[in-house]
């Protein structure tokens, strides 16, 4: 799947912040790559039953169309385990557990969409 060039240079942020020690920032920016690849995968596959009115997308935010996602019916478990972990929220400390990597989380759902 062709994706929006957008994607591809939140993705290099997300590498760029983490690189620059900023693990909030690189969350954000994975976060926010995955969802406009999500939004972009419900709009074309949307079906009536994903509309707002049918408890589909609420709104076109990025955090929606990745929690919507995870429910897609039909989608492979992996995508969905990776949806579910862009959406998850992080500690009170700031952190998620040590083997979720949200950039590679990111890769793993931008790359099985079509």
């Amino acid at each position: 799947m062709s994706h929006n060039p957008e994607i591809y240079t939140e993705l290099e942020r997300a590498k760029a912040a983490r690189a620059a020690g900023n693990e909030g920032r690189a969350r954000v920016c994975a976060r926010r790559a995955a969802g406009m690849a999500a939004r972009s995968f419900l709009t074309r596959h949307e079906a009536r039953r994903f509309e707002p009115s049918q408890g589909g997308i609420r709104s076109a935010s990025v955090y929606d169309a990745l929690q919507t996602l995870a429910m897609f019916p039909g989608l492979a478990p992996d995508l969905k385990q990776a949806a579910v972990y862009l959406t998850m929220r992080v500690s009170r400390e700031f952190h998620l557990p040590t083997e979720i990597d949200l950039i590679d989380e990111a890769h793993k759902l931008i790359g099985g969409l079509k």
